[in-house]
């Protein structure tokens, strides 16, 4: 009778695949946030704006944050809000790969390890969307029901993470679609690549955020938390850094601070509110809270590509 409000565990195998793409984003992210003028050696593609590859590399670690989030979570419910999000950003960046292949460090005029490097990149954007889809369908085949919801969003929190599907998804989808034309909708020049690139993370964070509405629990949008953290405060060194790329007499400028203002002080709250509803969950469920349902998944036929071996 218990078993209809037990959560299911987080399968091992999304456990590493989560963590496989923490550790990929984070070397992505030393390639462009440390690295910003070299990309023609260290990078798949060269990206002549310095400002344009911190930027990149500064989402690239604040990924980190959430698919570790997303890997150490203890039930389904806790670590999902990463799965869409990955999926999108992965699938998308596959496409703009596609698309502009020609600016990519295939050639031979290029070293071993640029060319290295670039077929790694191929392979990790075609494989991991794959995966994701496969372990997710196993993943979803568990017959548990997720845990009661610790505590509900704020309708001002509703209300901010609304604001940034609308924002994130608007400008990210005009930049991906509609690359030739972004003068006005960046506060600096993207070229069709890198604005393709922007506009796939712009789309998975909006995806992100959409995700916390539907999850609505303070304690399941820590992951998201995390990765407002420290995307606000990457970004805003990024700045420091190579802001003088920007007009920061434009409205697009003034737009863009005033999102990673929000989405600094929506991740503060998130960690610090999300962490005081798991522990006040953890305290009322007591023993009911190490009954996940594992053993579930473990009867299902055995997985002839050993993807959910115990370990």
């Amino acid at each position: 009778m218990t078993s209809q409000a037990t959560p299911q565990a987080l399968l091992p195998s999304m456990r590493r695949l989560l963590a496989i793409a923490a550790v990929l984003v984070f070397l992505a992210g030393v390639q462009l946030f440390v690295f910003p003028t070299r990309t023609e050696e260290y990078f798949s593609w060269t990206i002549a704006s310095p400002l344009t590859a911190v930027f990149l590399g500064a989402a690239y670690w604040s990924a980190v944050a959430l698919e570790v989030a997303g890997a150490q979570a203890r039930t389904w419910a806790q670590g999902r809000i990463a799965v869409p999000t990955v999926f999108v950003f992965t699938t998308l960046t596959l496409l703009a790969t596609l698309l502009h292949l020609d600016l990519f460090h295939f050639g031979a005029q290029h070293s071993i390890a640029t060319r290295g490097v670039t077929w790694a990149w191929m392979a990790i954007y075609a494989i991991v969307p794959i995966l994701m889809v496969v372990i997710t369908v196993r993943q979803r085949r568990g017959r548990s029901s997720d845990a009661a919801r610790t505590r509900r969003l704020p309708a001002l929190v509703r209300l901010a993470l609304g604001a940034l599907v609308l924002i994130f998804g608007v400008v990210g989808v005009r930049l991906f679609l509609v690359p030739d034309l972004t003068t006005s909708w960046w506060p600096w020049q993207l070229t069709p690549l890198t604005s393709r690139a922007i506009g796939a993370w712009l789309i998975s964070l909006g995806v992100a955020a959409a995700h916390s509405l539907f999850e609505d629990d303070v304690a399941r949008i820590r992951p998201l938390g995390a990765t407002a953290v420290v995307f606000g405060v990457l970004e805003s060194i990024a700045l420091l850094r190579y802001g003088g790329e920007l007009d920061w007499s434009s409205p697009t400028a003034v737009g863009y601070v005033a999102v990673l203002i929000a989405l600094l002080g929506l991740g503060l709250w998130a960690l610090y509110s999300g962490r005081s509803a798991q522990d006040a969950g953890s305290d009322k469920n007591g023993a009911d809270s190490t009954d996940l349902v594992v053993g579930r998944v473990e009867q299902r036929p055995p997985d002839p590509a050993g993807l959910d071996q115990a370990q």
